[in-house]
C-alpha cells in the first residue's frame, strides 16, 4: 500500500532530499505551479538555497466537471489540449476557446497578485526545477513545460510528490529529468494521497514567495 504524504510541506522536504545535487546551483531556479505547488516548492528552494518563483498555468476544466482537465494554458499563448478527454466528451473547439478566454483573465489576475511589480525571471540557459503538488492528467504540467521550452532553459527537472505511472512515463520524454515520490495505480485523485490537502490561498502564495526571497538574501 502506498504511504500517504502528511502535507505539502513534508512532500517538499522529501523531494528536496532527492534533489541535493542541485543545491547552490549558480543558474538554478525553482518554479512552482500555483497555488498548491508553491508550499512544496518553497521547501525545495529553501533546502537547495535557490530562488523561488511561480510558473503560471491554468487548467481548462470541462464545463460542469471543472476538476476534469480538457487542457491547459500558460503564458506566451501556450495552449495544450487533452485529446482523449475532448474526443471522449465530444467537446467543441468553441467550448475550449470560451473556457480558455475565462482562464486567461485568471492567469493575468494571479500574475498581478503573486508577482506584483517584480519582473518574470530570466529562464534562458538556466536549470529549472518545476514543481507541483501532484499530476493528474498531465495537461497543466505539459503547458508549463511548453511555455518554459520557448524560453530556452538549459535543463528542466520536474519534481512532484504524486502522479500516475503512465503520466510520469509520458512526461519523461518531454523533460531532462522527472522525480516523483508516489506513483499509485489507479491515482483517482491527488488529494487521496495526502493526509492534509487543504487549499492554498493567494495570501499564502505571496507570503511564501516573499519569505523565500528574504531567506535567500539573508544567506548571501
Amino acid at each position: 500500500m502506498t504511504t500517504l504524504l502528511h502535507n505539502r510541506i513534508e512532500a517538499g522536504q522529501l523531494l528536496a532530499s532527492r534533489l541535493t545535487g542541485y543545491a547552490n546551483c549558480p543558474y538554478g531556479i525553482v518554479l512552482a505551479l500555483p497555488r498548491g505547488g508553491v508550499p512544496v516548492a518553497f521547501e525545495i528552494a529553501r533546502k537547495l538555497q535557490l530562488p523561488l518563483d511561480v510558473c503560471l498555468v491554468r487548467k481548462l476544466g470541462v464545463p460542469g466537471h471543472k476538476e476534469l482537465a480538457m487542457g491547459a494554458i500558460a503564458s506566451n499563448d501556450v495552449t495544450i489540449v487533452n485529446r482523449d478527454v475532448v474526443n471522449w466528451l465530444h467537446i467543441s473547439p468553441e467550448t475550449i476557446e470560451q473556457v480558455a478566454e475565462q482562464e486567461k483573465k485568471e492567469l493575468a489576475r494571479r500574475d498581478r497578485a503573486y508577482r506584483g511589480n517584480r519582473p518574470y525571471p530570466e529562464i534562458r540557459d538556466r536549470t529549472v526545477i518545476l514543481v507541483d503538488d501532484g499530476i493528474a492528467t498531465g495537461a497543466t504540467m505539459r503547458a508549463a513545460i511548453a511555455a518554459l521550452r520557448q524560453q530556452q532553459p538549459k535543463e528542466i527537472v520536474v519534481a512532484v510528490p504524486v502522479a500516475a505511472p503512465s503520466v510520469c512515463q509520458e512526461l519523461r520524454t518531454e523533460v531532462d529529468k522527472l522525480i516523483c515520490l508516489r506513483k499509485p495505480e489507479p491515482l483517482h485523485s491527488i488529494s487521496l494521497w495526502y493526509e492534509d490537502f487543504s487549499q492554498t490561498t493567494d495570501e499564502e502564495v505571496r507570503d511564501l514567495l516573499e519569505r523565500a526571497e528574504c531567506e535567500l538574501m539573508a544567506m548571501k
